[in-house]
Protein backbone atom coordinates (compact mmCIF):
# COMPACT_ATOMS: atom_id res chain seq x y z
CA UNK A 1 0.00 0.00 0.00
CA UNK A 2 1.19 3.50 -0.73
CA UNK A 3 -0.09 6.81 0.47
CA UNK A 4 1.94 8.94 -1.92
CA UNK A 5 0.59 11.66 -4.12
CA UNK A 6 1.19 11.56 -7.89
CA UNK A 7 4.39 13.54 -7.30
CA UNK A 8 5.67 10.75 -5.05
CA UNK A 9 5.53 12.60 -1.72
CA UNK A 10 4.02 10.44 1.00
CA UNK A 11 1.33 11.98 3.16
CA UNK A 12 2.61 9.91 6.07
CA UNK A 13 5.81 11.96 6.11
CA UNK A 14 3.91 15.06 7.16
CA UNK A 15 3.92 15.54 10.97
CA UNK A 16 0.84 17.77 10.83
CA UNK A 17 -1.17 15.14 8.98
CA UNK A 18 0.04 12.37 11.27
CA UNK A 19 -1.26 14.33 14.25
CA UNK A 20 -4.58 14.87 12.51
CA UNK A 21 -4.75 11.19 11.52
CA UNK A 22 -3.97 10.06 15.07
CA UNK A 23 -6.60 12.40 16.49
CA UNK A 24 -9.32 11.19 14.15
CA UNK A 25 -8.32 7.58 14.87
CA UNK A 26 -8.59 8.18 18.61
CA UNK A 27 -12.04 9.71 18.19
CA UNK A 28 -13.09 6.74 16.08
CA UNK A 29 -11.86 4.27 18.69
CA UNK A 30 -13.76 6.11 21.41
CA UNK A 31 -16.91 6.26 19.29
CA UNK A 32 -16.95 2.59 18.32
CA UNK A 33 -15.80 1.22 21.69
CA UNK A 34 -18.52 2.80 23.81
CA UNK A 35 -21.45 0.64 22.55
CA UNK A 36 -19.43 -2.54 23.06
CA UNK A 37 -18.42 -1.54 26.56
CA UNK A 38 -22.05 -0.83 27.42
CA UNK A 39 -22.98 -4.18 25.91
CA UNK A 40 -20.53 -5.83 28.28
CA UNK A 41 -22.19 -3.92 31.12
CA UNK A 42 -25.48 -5.58 30.12
CA UNK A 43 -23.79 -8.99 30.32
CA UNK A 44 -22.50 -8.34 33.84
CA UNK A 45 -25.96 -6.98 34.81
CA UNK A 46 -24.84 -3.49 35.75
CA UNK A 47 -27.07 -2.19 32.93
CA UNK A 48 -30.33 -3.55 31.52
CA UNK A 49 -30.99 -4.05 27.81
CA UNK A 50 -33.63 -1.30 27.97
CA UNK A 51 -31.15 1.00 29.70
CA UNK A 52 -28.61 0.30 26.96
CA UNK A 53 -31.13 1.37 24.34
CA UNK A 54 -31.89 4.59 26.22
CA UNK A 55 -28.21 5.50 26.63
CA UNK A 56 -27.32 4.82 22.99
CA UNK A 57 -30.39 6.72 21.78
CA UNK A 58 -29.37 9.68 23.94
CA UNK A 59 -25.88 9.63 22.45
CA UNK A 60 -27.33 9.60 18.92
CA UNK A 61 -29.66 12.48 19.79
CA UNK A 62 -26.74 14.51 21.13
CA UNK A 63 -24.80 13.84 17.96
CA UNK A 64 -27.61 14.94 15.66
CA UNK A 65 -28.25 18.14 17.62
CA UNK A 66 -24.58 19.08 17.70
CA UNK A 67 -23.62 18.36 14.07
CA UNK A 68 -25.17 21.53 12.56
CA UNK A 69 -23.97 23.61 15.50
CA UNK A 70 -20.49 22.17 15.08
CA UNK A 71 -20.51 23.07 11.40
CA UNK A 72 -21.39 26.69 12.11
CA UNK A 73 -18.88 26.99 14.94
CA UNK A 74 -16.08 25.43 12.87
CA UNK A 75 -16.69 28.04 10.17
CA UNK A 76 -16.86 30.88 12.71
CA UNK A 77 -13.79 29.91 14.70
CA UNK A 78 -10.53 28.06 14.29
CA UNK A 79 -11.34 24.44 13.30
CA UNK A 80 -8.60 23.31 15.67
CA UNK A 81 -10.28 25.15 18.55
CA UNK A 82 -13.62 23.45 17.81
CA UNK A 83 -11.98 20.00 17.77
CA UNK A 84 -10.30 20.82 21.09
CA UNK A 85 -13.54 21.97 22.71
CA UNK A 86 -15.64 19.12 21.32
CA UNK A 87 -13.15 16.43 22.27
CA UNK A 88 -12.71 17.89 25.76
CA UNK A 89 -16.50 17.98 26.20
CA UNK A 90 -16.78 14.29 25.33
CA UNK A 91 -13.82 13.44 27.57
CA UNK A 92 -15.30 15.29 30.56
CA UNK A 93 -18.74 13.72 30.14
CA UNK A 94 -17.54 10.13 29.80
CA UNK A 95 -16.71 9.59 33.52
CA UNK A 96 -20.34 10.43 34.34
CA UNK A 97 -21.47 7.62 32.03
CA UNK A 98 -19.25 5.30 34.05
CA UNK A 99 -20.50 6.78 37.34
CA UNK A 100 -24.09 5.98 36.39
CA UNK A 101 -23.43 2.29 35.77
CA UNK A 102 -25.58 0.31 38.17
CA UNK A 103 -26.85 3.52 39.74
CA UNK A 104 -28.74 5.80 37.37
CA UNK A 105 -29.72 5.29 33.74
CA UNK A 106 -30.82 8.93 33.67
CA UNK A 107 -27.32 10.13 34.60
CA UNK A 108 -25.83 7.82 31.98
CA UNK A 109 -28.24 9.07 29.30
CA UNK A 110 -27.57 12.74 30.00
CA UNK A 111 -23.82 12.17 30.01
CA UNK A 112 -24.03 10.06 26.83
CA UNK A 113 -25.95 12.86 25.12
CA UNK A 114 -23.08 15.22 25.96
CA UNK A 115 -20.56 12.69 24.63
CA UNK A 116 -22.61 12.43 21.44
CA UNK A 117 -22.65 16.21 21.19
CA UNK A 118 -18.87 16.29 21.37
CA UNK A 119 -18.67 13.61 18.72
CA UNK A 120 -21.10 15.45 16.46
CA UNK A 121 -19.40 18.83 16.83
CA UNK A 122 -15.97 17.49 15.97
CA UNK A 123 -16.94 15.65 12.76
CA UNK A 124 -17.42 18.65 10.43
CA UNK A 125 -14.47 20.37 12.11
CA UNK A 126 -12.21 17.39 11.37
CA UNK A 127 -13.42 17.35 7.76
CA UNK A 128 -12.66 21.04 7.29
CA UNK A 129 -9.35 20.80 9.16
CA UNK A 130 -8.17 18.11 6.72
CA UNK A 131 -8.60 20.58 3.87
CA UNK A 132 -6.45 23.10 5.77
CA UNK A 133 -3.68 20.72 6.79
CA UNK A 134 -3.33 18.81 3.49
CA UNK A 135 -2.71 20.43 0.10
CA UNK A 136 -5.17 19.69 -2.70
CA UNK A 137 -2.84 17.28 -4.52
CA UNK A 138 -2.65 14.91 -1.55
CA UNK A 139 -6.16 15.08 -0.15
CA UNK A 140 -7.34 11.85 -1.75
CA UNK A 141 -4.58 9.70 -0.18
CA UNK A 142 -5.11 11.65 3.06
CA UNK A 143 -8.84 10.88 3.07
CA UNK A 144 -8.07 7.26 2.18
CA UNK A 145 -5.67 7.04 5.12
CA UNK A 146 -8.29 8.47 7.48
CA UNK A 147 -11.05 6.13 6.29
CA UNK A 148 -8.60 3.22 6.47
CA UNK A 149 -8.08 4.04 10.14
CA UNK A 150 -11.85 4.22 10.67
CA UNK A 151 -12.34 0.77 9.14
CA UNK A 152 -9.49 -0.73 11.16
CA UNK A 153 -11.12 0.77 14.22
CA UNK A 154 -14.47 -0.90 13.49
CA UNK A 155 -12.65 -4.20 13.02
CA UNK A 156 -10.35 -4.03 16.02
CA UNK A 157 -12.31 -2.05 18.63
CA UNK A 158 -14.79 -4.85 19.50
CA UNK A 159 -12.03 -7.46 19.78
CA UNK A 160 -9.77 -5.17 21.83
CA UNK A 161 -12.68 -4.26 24.11
CA UNK A 162 -13.58 -7.92 24.63
CA UNK A 163 -9.97 -8.81 25.49
CA UNK A 164 -9.61 -5.93 27.94
CA UNK A 165 -12.92 -6.88 29.56
CA UNK A 166 -11.30 -10.07 30.82
CA UNK A 167 -9.22 -8.05 33.26
CA UNK A 168 -10.93 -4.64 33.40
CA UNK A 169 -14.47 -3.78 34.50
CA UNK A 170 -16.83 -1.89 32.15
CA UNK A 171 -16.60 1.29 34.21
CA UNK A 172 -12.84 1.42 33.78
CA UNK A 173 -13.17 0.69 30.08
CA UNK A 174 -15.53 3.65 29.77
CA UNK A 175 -12.93 5.85 31.41
CA UNK A 176 -10.52 4.59 28.76
CA UNK A 177 -12.80 5.92 26.03
CA UNK A 178 -12.72 9.27 27.82
CA UNK A 179 -8.93 9.21 27.61
CA UNK A 180 -9.20 8.55 23.88
CA UNK A 181 -11.42 11.62 23.53
CA UNK A 182 -8.80 13.67 25.34
CA UNK A 183 -6.17 12.46 22.87
CA UNK A 184 -8.51 13.34 20.00
CA UNK A 185 -8.88 16.83 21.44
CA UNK A 186 -5.19 17.53 22.00
CA UNK A 187 -3.39 15.89 19.06
CA UNK A 188 -4.68 17.63 15.89
CA UNK A 189 -2.52 20.49 14.59
CA UNK A 190 -3.48 24.08 13.98
CA UNK A 191 -5.01 24.89 10.64
CA UNK A 192 -4.80 28.06 8.60
CA UNK A 193 -8.20 29.50 9.49
CA UNK A 194 -8.62 32.02 12.30
CA UNK A 195 -11.76 33.12 14.11
CA UNK A 196 -14.06 35.61 12.45
CA UNK A 197 -14.50 38.92 14.28
CA UNK A 198 -17.57 38.78 16.48
CA UNK A 199 -19.00 41.87 14.79
CA UNK A 200 -19.12 40.04 11.44
CA UNK A 201 -21.09 37.05 12.69
CA UNK A 202 -24.71 36.62 11.64
CA UNK A 203 -27.30 34.74 13.73
CA UNK A 204 -26.83 30.98 13.91
CA UNK A 205 -29.68 30.01 11.56
CA UNK A 206 -28.58 32.62 9.05
CA UNK A 207 -25.07 31.16 8.96
CA UNK A 208 -26.41 27.62 8.75
CA UNK A 209 -28.64 28.77 5.89
CA UNK A 210 -25.53 30.02 4.08
CA UNK A 211 -24.20 26.48 4.21
CA UNK A 212 -27.44 25.13 2.76
CA UNK A 213 -27.29 27.75 0.00
CA UNK A 214 -23.71 26.76 -0.80
CA UNK A 215 -24.72 23.09 -1.02
CA UNK A 216 -27.51 24.03 -3.43
CA UNK A 217 -24.97 25.69 -5.71
CA UNK A 218 -23.46 22.24 -6.38
CA UNK A 219 -26.00 19.92 -8.07
CA UNK A 220 -23.55 17.01 -7.90
CA UNK A 221 -23.42 17.38 -4.12
CA UNK A 222 -27.20 17.38 -3.72
CA UNK A 223 -27.55 14.39 -6.07
CA UNK A 224 -24.77 12.43 -4.35
CA UNK A 225 -26.09 13.22 -0.89
CA UNK A 226 -29.59 12.12 -1.92
CA UNK A 227 -28.21 8.84 -3.27
CA UNK A 228 -26.09 8.26 -0.17
CA UNK A 229 -29.05 9.01 2.10
CA UNK A 230 -31.27 6.58 0.18
CA UNK A 231 -28.66 3.81 0.42
CA UNK A 232 -28.16 4.39 4.13
CA UNK A 233 -31.89 4.54 4.83
CA UNK A 234 -32.52 1.25 3.03
CA UNK A 235 -29.30 -0.74 2.67
CA UNK A 236 -27.68 -0.01 6.02
CA UNK A 237 -30.96 -0.44 7.80
CA UNK A 238 -31.64 -3.73 5.99
CA UNK A 239 -28.31 -4.94 7.32
CA UNK A 240 -29.30 -3.96 10.85
CA UNK A 241 -32.75 -5.58 10.72
CA UNK A 242 -32.82 -8.31 8.09
CA UNK A 243 -29.32 -9.75 8.42
CA UNK A 244 -29.88 -11.02 12.00
CA UNK A 245 -33.28 -12.41 10.96
CA UNK A 246 -31.82 -14.15 7.92
CA UNK A 247 -29.06 -15.61 10.04
CA UNK A 248 -31.62 -17.03 12.41
CA UNK A 249 -34.29 -18.19 9.92
CA UNK A 250 -32.19 -19.27 6.92
CA UNK A 251 -28.99 -20.46 8.51
CA UNK A 252 -29.87 -21.14 12.14
CA UNK A 253 -26.72 -19.47 13.44
CA UNK A 254 -25.47 -16.02 14.41
CA UNK A 255 -22.16 -16.83 12.73
CA UNK A 256 -23.56 -15.54 9.42
CA UNK A 257 -24.17 -12.12 11.01
CA UNK A 258 -20.63 -11.96 12.39
CA UNK A 259 -19.11 -13.24 9.15
CA UNK A 260 -21.02 -10.81 6.95
CA UNK A 261 -20.11 -7.79 9.07
CA UNK A 262 -16.45 -8.86 9.14
CA UNK A 263 -16.48 -9.34 5.36
CA UNK A 264 -17.99 -5.88 4.95
CA UNK A 265 -15.23 -4.30 7.01
CA UNK A 266 -12.51 -6.21 5.14
CA UNK A 267 -14.03 -5.10 1.85
CA UNK A 268 -14.06 -1.51 3.06
CA UNK A 269 -10.41 -1.81 4.06
CA UNK A 270 -9.60 -3.05 0.56
CA UNK A 271 -11.53 -0.13 -0.91
CA UNK A 272 -9.64 2.38 1.23
CA UNK A 273 -6.30 0.87 0.21
CA UNK A 274 -7.32 0.96 -3.45
CA UNK A 275 -8.29 4.62 -3.22
CA UNK A 276 -4.88 5.65 -1.89
CA UNK A 277 -3.76 5.67 -5.53
CA UNK A 278 -6.73 5.09 -7.84
CA UNK A 279 -8.03 8.29 -9.41
CA UNK A 280 -10.51 7.53 -12.19
CA UNK A 281 -11.04 10.27 -14.74
CA UNK A 282 -14.81 10.18 -14.29
CA UNK A 283 -14.52 10.13 -10.51
CA UNK A 284 -18.16 10.95 -9.82
CA UNK A 285 -19.56 8.17 -11.97
CA UNK A 286 -17.02 5.73 -10.56
CA UNK A 287 -17.91 6.74 -7.00
CA UNK A 288 -21.65 6.39 -7.60
CA UNK A 289 -21.09 2.99 -9.20
CA UNK A 290 -19.24 1.98 -6.03
CA UNK A 291 -22.13 3.22 -3.91
CA UNK A 292 -24.57 1.13 -5.95
CA UNK A 293 -22.61 -2.01 -5.06
CA UNK A 294 -24.27 -1.87 -1.64
CA UNK A 295 -27.39 -3.27 -3.30
CA UNK A 296 -25.73 -6.70 -3.40
CA UNK A 297 -25.90 -6.88 0.41
CA UNK A 298 -29.72 -7.01 0.75
CA UNK A 299 -29.94 -8.93 -2.55
CA UNK A 300 -27.80 -11.76 -1.16
CA UNK A 301 -30.33 -12.39 1.63
CA UNK A 302 -33.35 -12.96 -0.59
CA UNK A 303 -32.67 -16.67 -1.14
CA UNK A 304 -31.04 -19.36 1.06
CA UNK A 305 -27.67 -19.14 -0.66
CA UNK A 306 -24.43 -20.55 0.70
CA UNK A 307 -23.05 -18.31 3.48
CA UNK A 308 -19.95 -17.71 1.37
CA UNK A 309 -22.13 -15.89 -1.19
CA UNK A 310 -23.49 -13.63 1.56
CA UNK A 311 -19.98 -12.91 2.80
CA UNK A 312 -18.82 -12.10 -0.75
CA UNK A 313 -21.77 -9.77 -1.28
CA UNK A 314 -21.02 -7.89 1.92
CA UNK A 315 -17.33 -7.66 1.02
CA UNK A 316 -18.33 -6.11 -2.33
CA UNK A 317 -20.65 -3.69 -0.52
CA UNK A 318 -17.83 -2.64 1.82
CA UNK A 319 -15.47 -2.19 -1.11
CA UNK A 320 -18.02 -0.05 -2.92
CA UNK A 321 -18.78 2.24 -0.01
CA UNK A 322 -15.14 3.32 0.20
CA UNK A 323 -14.91 3.70 -3.57
CA UNK A 324 -17.59 6.32 -2.95
CA UNK A 325 -16.51 7.83 0.37
CA UNK A 326 -12.94 8.81 -0.48
CA UNK A 327 -13.65 10.75 -3.72
CA UNK A 328 -16.82 12.17 -2.13
CA UNK A 329 -14.91 13.70 0.78
CA UNK A 330 -12.11 14.84 -1.51
CA UNK A 331 -14.49 16.51 -3.96
CA UNK A 332 -16.33 18.25 -1.12
CA UNK A 333 -13.06 19.66 0.19
CA UNK A 334 -12.08 20.77 -3.32
CA UNK A 335 -15.34 22.22 -4.64
CA UNK A 336 -17.03 23.80 -1.61
CA UNK A 337 -16.06 27.34 -0.66
CA UNK A 338 -13.50 26.95 2.16
CA UNK A 339 -15.22 29.33 4.59
CA UNK A 340 -18.43 27.26 4.30
CA UNK A 341 -16.90 23.78 4.21
CA UNK A 342 -17.73 22.76 7.78
CA UNK A 343 -21.36 23.82 7.40
CA UNK A 344 -21.79 21.87 4.16
CA UNK A 345 -20.04 18.86 5.71
CA UNK A 346 -22.41 19.03 8.64
CA UNK A 347 -25.34 18.57 6.23
CA UNK A 348 -23.65 15.44 4.94
CA UNK A 349 -23.13 13.96 8.41
CA UNK A 350 -26.56 15.06 9.63
CA UNK A 351 -28.38 13.18 6.88
CA UNK A 352 -26.09 10.16 6.63
CA UNK A 353 -25.94 9.49 10.37
CA UNK A 354 -29.44 10.69 11.09
CA UNK A 355 -31.16 8.47 8.54
CA UNK A 356 -29.59 5.26 9.83
CA UNK A 357 -31.67 5.10 13.05
CA UNK A 358 -34.70 6.43 11.16
CA UNK A 359 -34.33 3.62 8.65
CA UNK A 360 -34.13 1.05 11.43
CA UNK A 361 -37.31 2.44 12.97
CA UNK A 362 -39.08 2.28 9.60
CA UNK A 363 -37.87 -1.11 8.40
CA UNK A 364 -38.62 -3.08 11.55
CA UNK A 365 -42.41 -2.57 11.28
CA UNK A 366 -42.18 -2.95 7.48
CA UNK A 367 -40.63 -6.39 7.94
CA UNK A 368 -43.38 -7.31 10.40
CA UNK A 369 -46.07 -6.15 7.96
CA UNK A 370 -44.75 -7.50 4.64
CA UNK A 371 -42.05 -10.02 5.52
CA UNK A 372 -38.36 -9.47 5.13
CA UNK A 373 -38.01 -10.74 1.53
CA UNK A 374 -40.22 -8.04 -0.09
CA UNK A 375 -38.57 -5.41 2.08
CA UNK A 376 -35.09 -6.62 1.09
CA UNK A 377 -36.04 -6.61 -2.59
CA UNK A 378 -37.21 -3.01 -2.26
CA UNK A 379 -34.02 -2.03 -0.42
CA UNK A 380 -31.84 -3.61 -3.11
CA UNK A 381 -33.78 -1.80 -5.83
CA UNK A 382 -33.30 1.57 -4.09
CA UNK A 383 -29.57 0.92 -3.59
CA UNK A 384 -29.11 0.26 -7.31
CA UNK A 385 -31.47 2.96 -8.58
CA UNK A 386 -30.55 5.95 -6.38
CA UNK A 387 -26.89 6.23 -7.50
CA UNK A 388 -27.95 5.64 -11.12
CA UNK A 389 -30.40 8.54 -10.91
CA UNK A 390 -27.75 10.73 -9.26
CA UNK A 391 -25.39 9.97 -12.15
CA UNK A 392 -27.88 11.59 -14.55
CA UNK A 393 -27.05 15.00 -13.06
CA UNK A 394 -24.40 16.40 -15.46
CA UNK A 395 -22.01 17.67 -12.79
CA UNK A 396 -22.06 14.26 -11.08
CA UNK A 397 -19.80 12.89 -13.79
CA UNK A 398 -16.69 14.29 -12.12
CA UNK A 399 -18.19 15.72 -8.91
CA UNK A 400 -17.53 19.17 -10.31
CA UNK A 401 -19.71 21.65 -12.14
CA UNK A 402 -16.62 23.29 -13.61
CA UNK A 403 -15.32 20.07 -15.13
CA UNK A 404 -18.61 18.49 -16.13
Amino acid sequence: MTLASPSGRSILREPAFLRLWAGTTASGLATWSMPFVLGLAVLDRSLTAAGLGVVLAARTAGFLVAVPAGGVLADRHSRRAVVLAAGALAALATPFVALGLGRSVLLMAVAAAVVGAGQGACRPAFQALTAEVVDAERRQPANAAITLAVRLTTLLAPAATALLAVVVEPGALLLGTGALWLIAALLPPRGTRTAEPAAERAPFWTEFGEGVAEARRHPWFLAGLAALSAVIFTGYSATGVALPLAGRDLYGTEAVLAGALTAYTLGALAGAVLMTRRRPREEGWAALAGLALYGFAPLSLLLPLHPAVVFAAYAVAGLGIELFNVPWFTATQREIEPRLLARVSSLDFLLSYGLAPAGLAFLAPAVDAFGWRPVLAGCALVCFAAPALAALVPSSRRFSAVRA
